[in-house]
């Protein structure tokens, strides 16, 4: 056995860090959701049993969106999109390339199945996954700092962190250190799940069903609007890039729809 950069050599066996590190908040995110459901009455096996789907959908579905919204480092240099000349590159998982809103819609609907499958409620589930949700997205974000990508502009403030010449960008190859992007995103990912965690405890509207997915559809498009300001490899689409009009429309939507409910529940006449 030996350590490299990466990861662990186990014989022929290679563990990546950045793999272990995903699955750890995975199953760190089931343990929170088994101890909300238990707080709920609820059966907190129904959280290991789900893991597994929600982790192979989420899976496919971050690959997927990192397949159909490739950066644009990731292009060929005619611009177009590689895994549509190389269909089969799609399953190199191990080469990087996953899309946390494509995970998110993945995992989601994965556990969509499951909980019918299982006679439960989506809804209910849902509202007690978010704040696991967000607490493993921000411990798979150190996933990106092994792999020393998800690192913001050039920086010179005491926390940038430094970057190997092999993993810069191009039009940053004479820069050395960078916002550590990765870390932004993990310590507000971690707010925002201790946020949720806290609504549901103090939030009247956190009893009507679907509540809490609602506001978590308002935290992390908020935190990933405002950081991708400083992100260097995306897609442009006039003056945002595609993650940032996805976050934006999401939360406009999410923002709709939470403030659509609150009015017709204060229309509800007093009985």
């Amino acid at each position: 056995m030996f350590v490299d950069g990466l990861g662990i050599h186990l014989g022929p066996l290679y563990l990546r860090f950045y793999g272990l590190i995903l699955v750890s908040g995975a199953m760190l995110a089931a343990y929170l959701v088994g101890l909300e459901a238990s707080r709920r009455n609820l059966d907190p096996n129904f959280a290991w049993d789900a893991l597994l789907w929600c982790l192979v959908g989420g899976i496919i579905g971050a690959r997927l969106y990192h397949v159909l919204t490739p950066s644009p480092s990731n292009l060929l240099a005619d611009g177009s999109n590689p895994y549509f000349h190389n269909p089969m590159r799609i399953l190199y998982v191990w080469e990087g390339g996953l899309g946390i809103p494509g995970g998110v819609a993945g995992g989601a609907l994965a556990l969509w199945i499951f909980a019918r499958r299982q006679a439960q409620s989506f809804v209910v589930w849902g509202d007690l996954a978010v704040a696991g949700l967000l607490l493993a997205q921000g411990i798979g974000r150190w996933g990106n700092y092994v792999n020393q990508e998800l690192y913001g502009a050039p920086s010179q403030l005491p926390w940038a962190i430094s970057i190997s010449p092999q993993y810069r960008l191009p039009a940053y190859a004479a820069f050395e250190t960078f916002h550590p992007l990765f870390l932004y995103e993990s310590i507000l990912n971690i707010a925002g799940a201790f946020l949720l965690l806290w609504l549901s405890r103090n939030w009247k509207r956190a009893a009507q069903g679907g509540s809490l997915i609602g506001a978590y559809l308002l935290i992390y498009p908020a935190i990933r609007f405002a950081l991708e300001f400083i992100r260097l490899d995306s897609s442009h689409i006039g003056s945002l890039n595609a993650n940032q009009w996805l976050a934006a429309i999401t939360f406009v939507v999410a923002a709709a729809v939470l403030a659509a409910r609150s009015r017709q529940a204060i229309a509800l006449p007093v009985r």
